[in-house]
């Protein structure tokens, strides 16, 4: 992406209160909560920035914060994000949730009534400008504190959305997307409500689809937006461009514990992807899978600990967070399996080997040879297949949980980085020495070997379609 992600909106504090709770009180039947950890971290607007740095993204915040504790705090959470303030006379919002076991017991919010942003003196607009001049992306992050609704900063906006790719996630109580934004995210429920306040009706008796689609089309044409995309949860989300049959991008299946912050992954990554010049339904797709990973990973909880750096050198297949998830497997207990390869032409042999490899664990990564380092690795003829169209045929595949690509031309570095508690290789490499069996040993992991159908390669079925391509073209020589 060409310039910073420019988030703009309402920043806030969450902060979880987890404890254990074993016994009830004896006056009355509530969970007695022991041993209480507090986590904070950035809510809202401040929550996707901390997202999009934490990818390995250059990041702006302009957001208003409160002069009290909680703003303080926030600021300082905001790890690798340039922060622009505006100016504000309220406080900082503040919910804590209560929890044990994963699960939320009770949410307390304090400095729920927003104050003003007044009006921004000549040099803070100016940096403002210059900020959103320089942005290969805007994502405004309304969370109905007033910040979206600022005069100059709509201005700035509107005539801004016609050269930047503008991605909106609005709130009920937020203001109106500005006219022209390329993506506009509501969940399903703000999408009904969004929908009644403009006056459109949904006839009775229609399928979920069909109901979310004539709304999206509805607001497609009511906020003047390019597209609509009506978060689904579990279902994944439906995109409209207002005419002709929405696109739906179904989500995988996930475990999910806790989901806050999902539609903050999934804006993150739409308007990352399309400031990476990817096209709208693509953008979509992206953020339906990494929304996923995230909820799989733990959701807040993945977000502990320092912010990390960029992902594994790879090409563009999705961002998705590979180490969270791995990490979020480990501290449950269970056991990462990693495998490689170039899986150029996906054929019965690696459909064996996968299967085999996640029946070994609780997780399953592969780590894929890009273009370059199949190049290096089999010639120039190869690969048949680039990198982001192979990373996705093995996505679609049950038994594998993601996919990473890697640029050496063996994975040894990617492994050191993920570090899996078991490596698999195929049966070709029985009785023999596993190359990568030395750096799992290095943690304590463990190289297997697994059984590989015969008679199945990629070199196989390329020498194949050559041969039948040779004596189809000999057969229509000699032809009469």
């Amino acid at each position: 992406m060409r310039g910073p992600l420019v988030v703009l909106g309402d920043s806030l504090l969450d902060i979880d209160l987890d404890g254990t709770a074993e016994r009830l009180a004896p006056d009355s039947p509530v969970p007695v909560l022991d041993e209480l950890t507090e986590h904070p971290r950035p809510g809202g607007a401040g929550l996707a920035a901390t997202m999009a740095a934490r990818d390995g993204h250059e990041v702006v915040l302009v957001t208003a914060l409160g002069d009290d504790e909680a703003g303080r705090r926030v600021e300082a959470l905001l790890a690798g994000v340039q922060l622009v303030r505006l100016p504000y006379d309220g406080p900082t919002s503040v919910k804590k949730r209560v929890r044990a076991g994963g699960q939320s017991l009770l949410r307390l919010d304090s400095g729920s009534r927003p104050g003003t942003v007044h009006r921004l003196s000549p040099a803070e607009l100016t940096t403002v400008t210059d900020a959103l001049a320089g942005a290969g992306a805007v994502l405004v992050a309304d969370y109905g504190r007033g910040v979206s609704g600022v005069p100059e900063l709509r201005d700035l906006l509107g005539a801004l959305r016609q050269r930047v790719p503008m991605v909106w996630d609005p709130h009920p109580r937020g203001s109106q997307p500005v006219p022209g934004a390329r993506l506009v995210t509501p969940n399903r429920s703000e999408a009904a409500l969004f929908a009644g306040r403009i006056g459109l009706s949904t006839p009775a008796g229609r399928t979920m689809l069909a109901e979310v689609g004539a709304r999206a089309a509805g607001l497609v044409a009511g906020w003047e937006a390019q597209a609509v995309a009506v978060t689904l949860g579990e279902h994944g989300a439906l995109l409209s461009y207002g005419a002709g049959a929405p696109v739906v991008t179904p989500a995988p299946a996930v475990r999910s514990v806790d989901p806050c912050g999902a539609g903050d992954r999934f804006a993150v990554s739409a308007a990352v992807a399309l400031g990476s010049g990817r096209v709208t339904v693509e953008a979509v797709t992206d953020a339906v899978l990494d929304a996923a990973a995230y909820v799989a990973a733990g959701g807040p909880a993945s977000l502990a600990g320092s912010a990390r750096g960029p992902e594994p050198t790879r090409e563009p297949t999705r961002a998705g967070p590979v180490r969270e998830l791995v990490a979020s497997v480990s501290r449950q207990g269970g056991t990462v399996v990693a495998t490689g390869g170039c899986f150029d032409l996906l054929h019965a042999g690696h459909v064996a080997t996968l299967r085999a490899a996640r029946r070994l664990g609780d997780c399953l990564v592969v780590c894929l040879n890009s273009d370059d380092s199949v190049r290096r690795l089999k010639g120039p003829s190869r690969p048949l297949v680039p990198a982001a169209d192979r990373a996705r045929v093995l996505e679609a595949l049950e038994c594998v949980d993601a996919v990473v690509v890697f640029d050496e031309d063996t994975p040894v570095e990617v492994l050191r980085q993920l570090r899996p508690d078991v490596w698999a290789k195929g049966g070709d490499y029985a009785g023999a020495d596993v190359p990568e069996a030395a750096v799992l040993e290095s943690w304590g992991g463990q190289a297997v070997v697994l059984p590989y159908l015969q008679g199945r390669s990629t070199s196989q079925l390329v020498r194949t379609a050559t041969e039948r391509a040779h004596t189809m073209s000999n057969h229509e020589e000699t032809s009469p």
